[in-house]
């Protein structure tokens, strides 16, 4: 099952996250799916789709690479990194046409064959600087 498992997180960062393809949210999210991050909680694949329809946005040109998975039991690892150019709002923060290289981990927490959990970090104070929406350290 491990291999399946990292092949759902693969195709929710590939194609939903990179190509905008949010049609898969409810195909592949458990209706009591929660996702954690530092900055956001969404719960349930309604506020799913809504979260990454915010950085799809901002980013339309958003390419993800997963540079490693590990899955052990009900769980995958992902790290990966994100590139895109900040052409659309991000909340309240205006589009500047910035190119941006995120980077993260999310651990995603399987039952059945579909995500219930995600927790993910990401540099997020890195990707702030990059777009100019908070100054160098």
């Amino acid at each position: 099952m491990s291999d399946a498992n990292k092949a759902v997180v693969r195709r929710w960062l590939e194609e939903a996250m990179e190509k905008g393809n949010l049609d898969i949210v409810d195909e592949l999210f458990a209706e009591t799916y929660v996702f954690r991050t530092p900055g956001a909680t969404a719960t349930g694949p309604g506020e799913m789709r809504a979260l990454a329809t915010s950085y799809k946005t901002a980013f339309p040109d958003m390419k993800v690479t997963i540079d490693d998975q590990i899955s052990e039991g009900e769980r995958v690892v992902t790290k990966w990194t994100s590139q895109g150019t900040h052409q659309g709002f991000l909340g309240d923060i205006p589009p500047t046409g910035n190119s941006v290289t995120m980077t993260g981990v999310l651990i995603t927490r399987f039952v059945g064959g579909k995500p219930v959990e995600d927790w993910q970090n990401f540099d997020e104070l890195g990707m702030l600087r990059q777009i100019g929406a908070v100054p160098p350290a």
